[in-house]
């Protein structure tokens, strides 16, 4: 019989020493970005009621979501996105704040994803949700402090702008009424699966030429000038001149060869209303950031209505290219070893070297050669020894 108590669940893995060093690296430069621009940190439950997950326009598929009951045996997940329950906490808890909130948070959500997709089912998000603000200045705002998100993970970074209204106007256009067609025309056109495409329009009316061309809209501003050839009415025009205005003048602040447009953004997650962003770093398939403007969602929760924006980071993405690009050490090695048999007399040594300053490793044994051997074996460069008069004896290793 296979051993379970050996292995890690599907989708989920052990972190150790250097891994956990750059997680907590960039959380901490990422939060400090946040924390410049005056966000407030919040943290909600990690246990979530289904109910939050299943709504109009916030549906996630009951098998993506971790599942479980709670004593009063009511239908319980466990948090597979970070937006939804800060939405809910808005609309609930800070009704009365004025706005806009500014808030930022950091914590992971669960999600059950196809075996061998390369993706993992736990992970850590830091990110932000700016609730209430003006459209265009938020939009500005979020985009540029994902653009410094990004450049914390890698400076070979690119930021990819949409905007999520484009596939909904041209849906409605075309009169595309079947949820699930809809939800397998969505997933088609954000992997960029062309072929899939090509057939599932195949006896579309030719006036749905303009979805077929979607994913295909991608690259520089020129993107702009080839998606009008494309893309008509009123209502896309006003969509692609307002998009152009964002992506030209954020490049003042964000070079712009950093930038993409890709107008064939869309996401499962279907509560975007506007713009929509997804960031990637050099060495690393999937984008490690993602997010864009809700403006319906807090009001479903029974709240106000409030427009609102954000983005996650993937910490464990981020950290894994982090690592591999930087190839160096992050793990602060001991300045000093130190060795008693008076254990006490040890800990008190410790504490001293502490107070100056310095990274101390107490030596859990009963050989003094043994702790040299230690010390060599993990390149601590100091070993000292106390005796028993509590005399020190100062070795260079």
């Amino acid at each position: 019989m296979r051993r379970n108590d050996w292995l890690t669940p599907e989708g989920t893995r052990d972190l150790l020493f250097e891994e956990c060093a750059a997680k907590r690296l960039l959380e901490e430069r990422i939060t400090g970005i946040f924390e410049s621009y005056g966000y407030s940190e919040v943290i909600t439950p990690g246990i979530e009621f289904y109910d939050v997950f299943n709504g109009k326009t916030r549906h996630f598929s009951p098998e993506t979501m971790y599942k479980l009951v709670d004593g009063k045996n009511r239908l319980m997940v466990l948090r597979p996105d970070n937006t939804m329950p800060i939405a809910r906490l808005c609309a609930t808890r800070l009704r009365g704040e004025e706005l806009p909130l500014k808030l930022f948070y950091n914590q992971s959500i669960f999600m059950v994803n196809p075996k061998d997709s390369g993706r993992d089912d736990e992970f850590e998000q830091s990110g932000i949700e700016i609730i209430g603000g003006e459209n265009e200045d938020s939009d500005y705002e979020a985009l540029f402090l994902a653009a410094k998100a990004l450049r914390e993970c890698d400076e070979d970074y690119r930021l990819e702008i949409g905007d999520s209204g484009i596939f909904s106007e041209l849906l409605s256009q075309y009169d595309f009424s079947d949820e699930e067609q809809i939800d397998n025309l969505r997933q088609i056109i954000e992997n960029k699966n062309l072929p899939a495409l090509d057939y599932l329009l195949e006896n579309a009316d030719k006036s749905a030429e303009a979805l077929r061309m979607l994913p295909r809209l991608f690259g520089g501003f020129e993107v702009f000038e080839q998606a009008r050839k494309h893309l008509h009415g009123d209502a896309l025009e006003q969509k692609l001149a307002r998009l152009e205005k964002l992506c030209r003048e954020l490049s003042e602040i964000v070079p712009e060869e950093k930038i993409r447009v890709d107008l064939g953004l869309v996401n499962k997650k279907n509560y975007y209303t506007g713009i929509i962003f997804k960031g990637y770093v050099e060495g690393y398939g999937q984008p490690v950031l993602s997010g864009g403007r809700y403006d319906s969602l807090i009001g479903e929760f029974g709240g106000t209505d409030a427009k609102a924006v954000g983005f996650a980071v993937n910490i464990e993405a981020a950290a894994k290219v982090y690592l591999k690009n930087k190839g160096k050490a992050l793990t602060k090695t001991a300045d000093v070893l130190v060795f008693s048999k008076n254990k006490i007399a040890a800990l008190k040594h410790c504490e001293k070297l502490i107070s100056e300053g310095l990274t101390v490793r107490n030596f859990n044994g009963e050989c003094p050669k043994c702790a040299e051997k230690f010390a060599i074996a993990h390149g601590i460069h100091k070993l000292e020894i106390i005796d028993e008069n509590g005399e020190i004896e100062s070795r260079e290793v």
